[in-house]
């Protein structure tokens, strides 16, 4: 995936930010030959995984920090039951 041109990453970025356009960025970007098809579609597939990994990575984020938001209540609703007296209730 180290030899994709950049020619390829601008035409790529213009087709994919560009809805209005897509005809004509896709005919200015068409690969030319079996090669240059091959990088394309690697780019393609690492940009899709690269969003993924970073959607990813944002939920596993917002799970930790809901998890300790969670452990926190926990603890100071048992803080709240020993004050009360109401610890030892089952």
């Amino acid at each position: 995936m180290a030899d994709v041109s950049s020619d390829y990453i601008a035409s790529s970025t213009v087709f994919a930010s560009d809805g209005n356009n897509s005809a004509n960025a896709a005919t200015s970007s068409d690969p030319k030959n079996v090669q240059d098809l091959t990088n394309y579609v690697q780019l393609i597939l690492q940009q899709m995984q690269d969003k993924f990994q970073e959607m990813s990575d944002k939920i596993t984020g917002r799970m930790d920090e809901m998890a300790k938001r969670i452990d926190d209540l926990e603890k100071n609703i048992a803080t709240i039951m020993t004050d009360a007296g109401l610890d030892n209730i089952e």
